[in-house]
């Protein structure tokens, strides 16, 4: 069979020639499209799944929350595990697929239980599945260089503008805030107060919800003019939430100001992000997508920032606090360093034992048309340039030349024994 082969291949030396730059031009090709990351993604493939219910204890969570979702979604299939921490105020189910299993066919089949088992669930609570990110998809953490404005028009700055502009980068899966006070309405309710107009709790919550609404009416005509009747009711004013009305005594109003106090604070922090000492920072968590070209993912992420940069207020500038893509460049440039260096210390000895350039040009051909088609079979098995797989390349560089070596001096044997013939 072997011999065969090697007889078929000299017979069509301009066919093998065509495939071998054909291979060479298909395995350039994947070098290009192949995803370059510092490190393989080894994380489980799993669904997260987050339930939050402010105020519950671990133990009521557990009973209400956590329980009950991991028994119904006991039965998707290609399940290999189901995990769930029960905290305060919040639930974590994760849902560990097998590898094999496509991670948006799964997150489909997550949200089709979730559907199902959230009738069970206490009643307004709502679980949410987490990002399509993995263990490793934190590539990018960046602060807003702000100096002079509070923490809370920065974390507004953040939240409204700068989060949503990075979410539209292709790759990014979820940019997630740390930092600052999230503005809220506070209203500090004078017990003493509701006790004398005699207005219960429930009445102020309802009245307070009920008046941060729209309400729609209907349209109607008027000398052939049609007129569209809505009330508009949203909140955008401290002097808005101290006017609501809470009940009526005597005729007379009892708004939100005469039992409360209104201010602007910020939702209760359970900590605080420092900056290498310098003081408190906003900033966000560019989270990338399952699978996707982290390399890429940070340089189009940076692309935007410079963009969303033109519309910041006066000052206000992006300060990066980690930076994948450095880590990814220095740890692929030094393989690939590597690879050209053994490269060419393979072709020199191979020239200097065979002492034929034609002879070891037939064997050093092969090292990038191998080195090519391998990135080949990464894409095709969904393997990332990194250090592990390149190293594995540089490794087997001195095995791809073996056989071209032991077939190129056995050759060389078999001519000289014929030459020998021939003289004698």
């Amino acid at each position: 069979m072997i011999n065969q082969l090697i007889s078929l291949s000299l017979k069509n030396r301009y066919i093998v020639l065509l495939i071998a730059v054909a291979l060479f031009g298909w395995g350039a090709y994947a070098v290009k499209e192949n995803p370059i990351d510092a490190i393989p993604d080894l994380s489980d493939n799993q669904v997260i799944v987050f339930t939050e219910w402010q105020g519950r204890s671990p133990q009521i969570m557990e009973d209400q929350v956590t329980y009950p979702l991991v028994s119904n979604l006991q039965g998707i299939p290609k399940v290999k595990a189901i995990r769930a921490t029960s905290m305060f105020g919040m639930s974590f189910v994760y849902i560990v697929f097998e590898d094999k299993a496509d991670v948006y066919w799964a997150r489909s089949r997550v949200l089709e239980r979730l559907n199902y088992a959230q009738r069970i669930l206490p009643q307004g609570i709502t679980p949410t599945l987490g990002p399509d990110g993995t263990g490793v998809g934190h590539i990018l953490w960046y602060t807003l260089d702000a100096k002079g404005i509070d923490l809370g028009e920065q974390r507004a700055l953040q939240d409204w503008y700068v989060k949503l502009g990075l979410q539209t980068v292709p790759g990014v899966s979820e940019v997630a805030s740390f930092g600052g006070f999230e503005k809220q309405y506070q209203v500090s309710i004078d017990p003493h107060k509701l006790n004398y107009y005699n207005i219960p709790l429930s009445q102020v919550l309802k009245a307070v919800k009920s008046n941060n609404n729209d309400v729609g009416g209907r349209k109607f005509e008027m000398n052939g003019t049609g007129y569209i009747v809505r009330g508009l009711g949203y909140i955008k004013t401290l002097s808005d939430v101290e006017n609501i009305s809470v009940g009526v005594i005597k005729t007379v109003p009892v708004r939100i100001k005469d039992i409360a106090t209104v201010q602007m604070g910020g939702d209760e922090r359970l900590g605080i992000f420092d900056q290498n000492g310098e003081g408190e920072a906003v900033g966000g968590i560019v989270v990338m997508r399952y699978g996707e070209n982290a390399d890429k993912v940070i340089h189009a992420v940076k692309d935007k920032m410079a963009d969303i940069q033109k519309g910041l207020p006066p000052g206000v500038k992006f300060k990066i606090a980690y930076d994948r893509s450095e880590l990814i460049e220095s740890a692929v440039n030094s393989v690939k360093h590597t690879l050209i260096e053994e490269m060419i210390t393979v072709s020199i000895i191979v020239i200097l034992f065979l002492f034929s350039w034609r002879s070891a040009l037939s064997i050093i051909i092969q090292i990038p048309i191998t080195i090519a088609a391998s990135f080949i079979l990464l894409n095709a098995f969904g393997i990332s340039s990194n250090i592990m797989s390149l190293t594995g390349i540089a490794l087997a560089i001195g095995v791809i030349v073996d056989n071209g070596i032991v077939m190129v001096e056995n050759s060389h044997r078999n001519l000289a024994i014929a030459q020998e013939k021939e003289r004698s």
